[in-house]
């Protein structure tokens, strides 16, 4: 499912982390909650077709976090 001209996106354990607290935490502001859902899922090897797709947010948005 990922796109071989994307460049790999590898997180550290600690950022995964610190990702996945601001992505599920309820107090986080829903941007920065939004912003993380998409770093992770890039980092699972998605497509910015797909990250946009599942995170209800278009392909622009998902490239510049990438």
């Amino acid at each position: 499912m990922g796109d071989s001209r994307l460049q790999p996106l590898v997180l550290s354990e600690d950022e995964r982390l610190v990702l996945q607290g601001w992505a599920t935490r309820r107090t986080t502001a829903q941007g920065l909650a939004k912003r993380a859902r998409i770093v992770l899922a890039c980092a699972d090897g998605l497509s910015n077709t797909a990250v946009a797709a599942r995170l209800d947010t278009d392909r622009g948005t998902v490239a510049r976090w990438r």
